[in-house]
């Protein structure tokens, strides 16, 4: 790759990232905002917001997601891999390819059940809340996924490249 091909995907990552962000705090904003609503609602007018409930459910579910999607965007997920802290560079690379290729493995099928769960859904028409459809709220689980899947295999790849080259690349 050269100079200009770098510059456009680190132009890419960098807007994803602003959008993964942005995404993110404004559902973050939404649901404190909706939850302080409906606390004042019921303690102070004896009233609420009947959609509320469910409503920061499925926030809860894109926040958690959005957030997944995040933490593998700079490698910084939890992991527990006592082995290769006493492996070589070249190793503990070798050693992650595998583990993330695994790991780009697993997300791709869980991004694919999820994606037929979502237009199976879709096809039945449910609604999920007040006119909401079900996949509505369900998407944000092939798109997290998928990303997840996609930044893994990026990862094995990197990863390779550091065991051959043998140099951490990070």
């Amino acid at each position: 790759m050269d100079r200009t091909d770098q510059s456009v995907v680190s132009r890419l990552l960098r807007a994803t990232a602003l959008v993964e962000d942005a995404v993110l705090v404004l559902i973050l904003a939404a649901m404190v905002l909706l939850a302080t609503t409906q606390i004042i609602l019921r303690n102070v007018f004896d009233d609420a917001i009947l959609w509320a409930g469910p409503m920061l459910r499925v926030g809860v579910l894109w926040v958690g997601m959005i957030g997944a999607m995040v933490a593998t965007r700079s490698d910084k997920q939890i992991s527990i891999d006592a082995v290769s802290q006493f492996l070589p560079t070249r190793w503990k690379a070798r050693v992650r390819v595998l583990t993330d290729l695994f790991t780009a493995i697993v997300a791709a099928v869980v991004a694919w059940s999820a994606f037929r769960l979502v237009l199976d859904d879709r096809a039945a028409g449910v609604t999920a809340i007040a006119f909401v459809p079900l996949w509505v709220c369900e998407a944000i689980l092939p798109v997290a996924f998928g990303v997840i899947a996609i930044r893994y295999s990026l990862f094995a790849i990197r990863h390779l490249r550091t065991s051959i080259v043998g140099e951490d690349e990070s």
